[in-house]
């Protein structure tokens, strides 16, 4: 049996995204293994679920920063072992570190005709990157490529600088629409339906209600919103009627919350922490704001427009996708504080006929990346390799 080899850093990272090639990959006739640290999950996830669907985990000490060398080390070791143990054929990598590593096993078993593919989710050295991403990143994929057999891309940009990389011989470089949208799981809900999950989190009909979906990191940006919210109270905005909810957890959430109590918006901000499934969450929302200073496409983003929910959203590789300024909602730059008060109002002012409007708009902009379109190209893909 031909025998595939999944490398990401963090264990919840197959589960999440990539589920659709998993079962691309046992329809193929593939015995799927999975590396990645269980240790550092991300998101939630279930292993039995994983398990019951072919797959075969190995727990293996990846570090999620690339300066952790010696633990990286170790984990390149341990994953020789398992290459060789199992007599994988073929990786498929993904994650900056993850995708190293995958890469790095291609070099080592060069003679064997292992077969690598990686999908960067977001190049590191994106337009706009400090320096230090460009040569340090840049460089360092440049170097990789020459082990990769195929690079698969999920935006313009990334797909671009991809085919100046020079690859293996024979190697193709490809640009799907993101790991796949289930336009089934997220669709327009019912006003009664609306209203159902807006009761269930105390929200009246008057309120408008302002969501952001991501980790607290850096990069997804919500302290942005908060200073917006923050400016818009100093400078005598009525807030009484909006209430700004963030969907999500992570490293930085203490800090979200002492900006929070600090400005004093504690009756307006709810941290909600991660939820699964979100769609009873956006369902409930006049509107999504989505701040990432990079994103390699905005998964958050494509799910709250297939419910017909507009985005304010900051400019960015991933964003400009399928972003349609005044059609399926707003954009502005990352930083733009008054451009994310500004384009919130916007929308708050929008008339029943011209919410309607952009709600028809947002659930026909994301047709192209449904899942189907993404299930196409991963076969052949993956049918490309044997």
């Amino acid at each position: 049996m031909k025998k595939i080899l999944i490398i990401t850093t963090v264990s919840g990272f197959l589960y999440k995204f990539e589920m659709g090639n998993v079962r691309i990959l046992r329809e193929l006739g593939y015995e799927v293994h999975y590396a990645a640290n269980e240790n550092v999950p991300n998101y939630i996830y279930d292993k039995e679920e994983l398990i019951r669907n072919g797959v075969i985990f190995h727990h293996v000490d990846i570090a999620q920063s690339p300066y952790e060398r010696k633990q990286n080390k170790l984990a390149l070791k341990t994953l020789k072992e398992l290459v060789r143990k199992e007599d994988i054929a073929y990786i498929h990598c993904h994650t900056p570190v993850g995708g190293m590593l995958g890469r790095m096993l291609g070099k080592d078993y060069k003679k064997t005709g292992i077969k690598v593919v990686y999908t960067t989710h977001g190049f590191h050295f994106y337009a706009g990157a400090p320096f230090s991403n460009k040569l340090l990143f840049y460089n360092a994929e440049k170097y990789f490529a020459k082990y990769t057999d195929i690079l698969i891309t999920i935006n313009s940009e990334d797909y671009v600088n991809a085919r100046r990389f020079k690859l293996k011989p024979g190697g193709q470089v490809f640009k799907i629409p993101g790991v796949g949208l289930d336009r089934q799981a997220f669709s327009t809900v019912t006003p009664e339906k609306k209203k159902e999950y807006r009761e269930k989190l105390g929200l009246s009909d008057n309120i408008f209600f302002l969501v952001s979906v991501g980790e607290f990191s850096r990069n997804k940006n919500h302290a942005s919103v908060i200073r917006m919210l923050s400016r818009m109270k100093d400078e005598g905005d009525d807030l009484k009627d909006l209430r700004y909810g963030i969907f999500g957890d992570g490293y930085y959430r203490e800090e979200i919350e002492k900006l929070i109590k600090d400005s004093g918006l504690d009756d307006i901000i709810t941290l909600y922490g991660y939820k699964s499934p979100i769609q009873p969450f956006l369902g409930a929302a006049d509107a999504l704001i989505f701040p990432s200073r990079r994103e390699g496409l905005g998964m958050a983003a494509l799910e709250a427009l297939a419910m017909g929910i507009p985005v304010i959203a900051a400019d960015n590789r991933g964003t400009r996708e399928y972003m349609i300024h005044e059609e399926n909602g707003y954009i502005c730059p990352w930083d733009d504080i008054e451009g994310y008060r500004r384009n919130l109002k916007r929308i708050m002012s929008l008339s029943g006929e011209e919410r309607e409007r952009m709600k028809e708009f947002c659930v026909r902009s994301v047709e192209p990346f449904d899942k189907k379109y993404v299930s196409l190209i991963m076969r052949g893909i993956y049918e490309r390799l044997e």
